[in-house]
This record gives C-alpha cells, structure tokens and sequence, in this order.
C-alpha cells in the first residue's frame, strides 16, 4: 500500500517535506520505519516470514514487524500501529522500550533504493503465539525462536534460512538488550 511518508536526511532528521512511498524508494529518499521485536522471559522473539508479493525481501524472515511511519506520525503510534495490524497484538505505548536508531540502505535494483530509519523497539509477547493472527497481505507466517538458535542461523548463512540482512550489529544490539531486559525479570 502506497503512503505519504516524511523524507529525512540520513541522520533522520525531518527535510520538512513529504512524498509517497513509492516515490521514496524509487529516488532514493530516507524516510522512517518502526522495528518492533517481541521476546519471551524464555528467551525466545517472534520472527516473521515476509509475503512473497513483497517488493523487498518477498519469502525472507524478518524483525517481529516492521513498517513505515507515515508522514507526521508520532513513533510510538506506528509502532503500535504496526503491532496490530501485522499480528494482531495490541500494545500500550508503555509496553514499548525504545532501543536505539538503524540506518539501512538497500539498493534492490536501479529503480527501487531503500533507505530507512529504523525505530527500534522491544515488546514482551505476554500471550501464546497461537494467539496472534498474521495480515496475510505483508506476512507469509511468524514464529518463536530461541535467540541462541536464531544466532546460530544468522552465523551459518545457509541457503534454506535467509534474514533481512540488517547487519551483524544491529542483531548483536537487539540481542544484548533482550537478554539484559530477560535477566532483570
């Protein structure tokens, strides 16, 4: 679905000006997208299977939910917004843990730049996975993993398991934070 997104500079500031989605990804343009990653006290994130109608990434396993903030949204809205309508859980703006910014820049083919300034967020999944229900248009299906498991996916790069490559260090801040969070329950 095409939305009016805010263009940012590649610190994420506001330019002040607006443009379809569409439009951004094809010149090129930063705008922002909320991450939210959904964990267990066990150790475990819900993981998400991207639709294969995708643009970006179509079958690839992702963040918990990803998505755009459309323009002047307010970050924790989006978030929330996104949560629901991906999988169907409904989250307070208290339930969110801010965790930092990340930059990605993904050029998919000459007429298709995806820059984005990812929001990222943490929320506890207090609810058994069999519970959310998946908006079959952006995600193909979703599941718990172990982090330790997930990790060692990551690591072995095989062929029968591909993630949106964000980065070694954005898995290893995500990551170190959930398990601190963990450790303090």
């Amino acid at each position: 679905m095409d939305e009016l997104v805010d263009i940012l500079d590649r610190e994420g500031k506001a330019t002040g000006k607006t443009c379809m989605k569409s439009e951004a990804h094809a010149k090129g343009y930063w705008h922002a997208c909320i991450n939210v990653w959904l964990y267990t006290k066990q150790g475990e994130v819900v993981i998400q299977k991207r639709a294969a109608t995708k643009k970006e990434f179509p079958n690839t396993w992702d963040v918990s939910v990803a998505g755009h903030i459309g323009a002047g949204e307010d970050v924790l809205i989006a978030a929330q917004r996104e949560v629901g309508e991906e999988v169907g859980f409904h989250l307070t703006s208290s339930d969110l843990t801010f965790i930092g910014n990340y930059a990605t820049d993904f050029r998919h083919h000459k007429d298709y730049i995806d820059r984005e300034y990812h929001y990222m967020y943490l929320a506890e999944l207090t609810v058994p996975i069999e519970k959310l229900q998946i908006q079959v248009e952006e995600v193909a299906g979703i599941q718990l993993i172990l982090i330790s498991e997930l990790v060692k996916k990551l690591e072995s790069k095989t062929d029968s398991f591909s993630f949106v490559p964000y980065g070694i260090d954005y898995f290893k801040h995500v990551f170190a934070v959930i398990n601190k969070k963990i450790q303090q329950c």
